[in-house]
């Protein structure tokens, strides 16, 4: 009875956080619709940094009302709610609506991309990070510094995919960063991982076979597992023509898809953009009726909305419990640029090879790089971070070049492309 009760009120707080949430969104989204019109994400994100602001400064007055308010941001495990909630949803909603033929004919920039790419940035981000912290006189042990590479390094797709849609860039690298960034975000978690392993155990302690496995395991298995997923999500929705267990079909694909992944010990991100993309070319275009694929267009398209709101309504909010020092705000704005070099180094590389067999438009490494944005999936393995690895400063940090990358990025991106096509 004690655990019923305890689950119970689990279950209540949840509620209760969900309910203020979805309220606080549909405020916001309403107030940035109606006066100030800015990207539906953005201007979401900018009005919960305001109020966040807001209740700083009536902090001053109240403390007992700032308290409270950040004691309710504390409470919500920012790191589970997206990882292992909203993720997977947002995932394979916008991998649905990615185009098979057009990542087939792009599969060589997007796996260079979102393999070679990722893990070349890892490497620049924690070397130049590695230097500049001895620069501000903060010494950080290499390991660590990687670890922050390989957290900061994938593009993250629920900010790229919510903001590149009015972007005014040419399909062909919209797809190319799509594309990218669905897959990179596994890649990266993976490298996240086996990276914290090598910190946890020591290098002494691993080796280079064990971290091969263990990439394989994580990468192959979630690639064959959303194989496994899309194609018997397809063979029971040609079946039938019933738009209500259709929909109800792709919603289990997603969620149990994602707990049979964690138990499986495989990629459940990758899992459910492979899921996703099949799901989105094979199924809806050969499995549903018209009335069906307009239904799962439009749920699917709901739910992006929504959880895009929440997230970054809670980015906006997890400033009012970051812990921001004055020579932290500095030497996150300098790691902003260290991030940015990083990225456009990673893709320079590459499209220097790729240009050979692959047709890059001018000023393609400019768009890639500035385009290249991070988001909520960075915080989220910043906050998994424990204090013995600097979980502090790279929380700060990362949440720094994160809003520049949202806010500055994310609004000039359209002009850069306008720009670059004069």
């Amino acid at each position: 009875m004690i655990y019923l009760h305890n689950v119970y009120l689990c279950a209540m707080q949840l509620y209760d956080a969900l309910a203020v949430l979805t309220v606080l969104a549909a405020v916001f989204g309403y107030i940035n619709y109606r006066f100030i019109r800015l990207p539906d994400t953005i201007g979401v994100m900018l009005i919960s940094l305001a109020a966040s602001l807001a209740i700083i400064a009536i902090g001053y007055f109240q403390p007992a009302v700032f308290r409270e308010i950040t004691g309710f941001i504390r409470n919500i495990d920012f790191y589970t709610v997206l990882v292992r909630i909203m993720l997977s949803f947002l995932l394979f909603a916008g991998a649905i609506h990615i185009d098979a033929n057009e990542l087939r004919r792009l599969r060589i920039p997007i796996l260079t991309f979102s393999t070679l790419s990722v893990v070349l940035s890892t490497g620049i981000v924690g070397i130049l990070l590695y230097f500049l912290c001895r620069v501000f006189n903060q010494p950080i042990a290499f390991v660590y510094c990687l670890l922050f590479g390989a957290l900061i390094s994938p593009t993250d797709p629920i900010a790229v995919m919510s903001i590149l849609k009015n972007a005014g860039i040419s399909r062909a690298l919209e797809v190319k960063i799509a594309g990218e960034s669905l897959f990179n975000d596994g890649v990266g978690i993976v490298l996240f991982l086996c990276i914290f392993e090598i910190a946890v155990s020591g290098i002494q302690n691993l080796s280079v076979m064990n971290m091969i496995v263990l990439f394989l395991r994580q990468a192959g298995g979630g690639i064959a597992l959303g194989l496994a997923l899309g194609y018997t999500g397809y063979l029971l929705l040609r079946t039938i023509d019933y738009y209500q267990v259709e929909v109800m079909i792709t919603l289990a694909i997603v969620m149990g898809g994602y707990l049979l992944a964690e138990a499986l010990g495989v990629s459940g991100p990758l899992a459910m953009v492979v899921a996703g993309i099949i799901t989105g070319n094979k199924s809806r275009i050969y499995g549903m009726s018209d009335l069906s694929r307009d239904y799962l267009d439009k749920f699917w398209g709901l739910a992006d909305n929504l959880l895009n709101a929440l997230l970054f309504l809670l980015l906006g909010f997890e400033m009012l419990v970051i812990p921001f020092r004055p020579a932290w705000l500095v030497l996150g704005g300098a790691t902003i640029v260290v991030v940015l070099a990083a990225r456009y180094l990673s893709v320079w590389l590459p499209i220097r090879v790729l240009r050979l067999r692959t047709g890059f438009q001018k000023n393609s490494i400019r768009l890639l790089t500035w385009g290249g944005l991070r988001g909520g999936l960075s915080v989220a393995l910043a906050l998994s971070l424990p204090a013995a690895m600097h979980g502090e400063f790279f929380l700060v940090i990362t949440y720094i070049v994160v809003l520049f990358s949202i806010v500055v990025q994310g609004l000039t991106i359209g002009r850069l492309a306008a720009k670059t096509r004069k």
